[in-house]
């Protein structure tokens, strides 16, 4: 058996060491951009606002040590292949290049909708330096992963088979769709949300299904940088 080319879907521990300096580069890059939030990232705002600068950074250094006892104890059962990060970034800008072309052309020549995703009146990009792009799409890969495939997806799927009795494949697809809709949805809400059109919409949601995809069957590293670059590969070229 040849060498394994990128993380395993099993190994929750080399995908959140991997994952780990993009969560930091976030969570400290907000201190010093400039509103660099993305709209389904409530935690961080709600924070920022409950503690305060000093206070949300001490919070992250708290967060630090959370992140190396958890490692400790993942390392007992589990082994960390640092090899693997190269294979993973270049897996997910692989994914990430190629994942808009292929929902635009589902949602266009399948579909017949419309892809165009100018929603909003006022650019939530403008005045935003590189740095501060930058920041949000780490934010947005690292937080919206762990919200809507690693938490949600795996609720919405144990839900289903333990209290629904469904069988694992339906309960699978049921929170591949229940996880992309509110993925979708999460982000016309809130003050920093889009105003609501089908295309927009649509294309959320089936990203949604696509970076689903990726958790369940490559690996939550994967996932997170495939979203996190294409993030920043569509801000950049804003």
């Amino acid at each position: 058996m040849g060498p394994r080319s990128t993380v395993q879907r099993t190994n929750l521990l080399t995908s959140l060491i991997l994952v780990f300096p993009l969560l930091i580069f976030y969570g400290v890059g907000v201190l010093f951009s400039h509103g660099a939030m993305n709209g389904a990232d409530f935690l961080t705002q709600s924070l920022l606002l409950l503690l305060g600068p000093r206070g949300y950074l001490a919070f992250q250094g708290g967060l630090v040590l959370a992140f190396l006892v958890l490692v400790l104890t993942l390392r007992r059962r589990q082994d960390f292949e640092l090899n693997q990060f190269v294979p993973v970034v270049l897996e997910s800008g692989i994914y990430a290049l190629t994942m808009g072309t292929l929902i635009i052309f589902v949602m266009v020549d399948l579909l017949g909708i419309d892809p165009r995703l100018a929603a909003v009146a006022a650019d939530p990009l403008a005045g935003k330096g590189i740095f501060d792009r930058l920041v949000m799409a780490g934010g947005a890969g690292v937080h919206e992963e762990l919200v809507f495939r690693l938490i949600l997806l795996n609720g919405v799927t144990v839900f289903g088979r333990k209290v629904l009795d469904l069988r694992p494949w339906l309960a699978v697809g049921v929170a591949f769709l229940v996880s992309s809709l509110l993925f979708a949805g999460a982000h016309h809400m809130g003050p920093l949300g889009e105003s609501l059109r089908l295309g927009v919409f649509t294309y959320r949601a089936m990203a949604g299904l696509f970076f689903a995809a990726l958790y369940h069957y490559r690996s939550f590293a994967i996932a997170v940088y495939t979203h996190s670059i294409y993030d920043a590969y569509v801000f950049l070229l804003h």
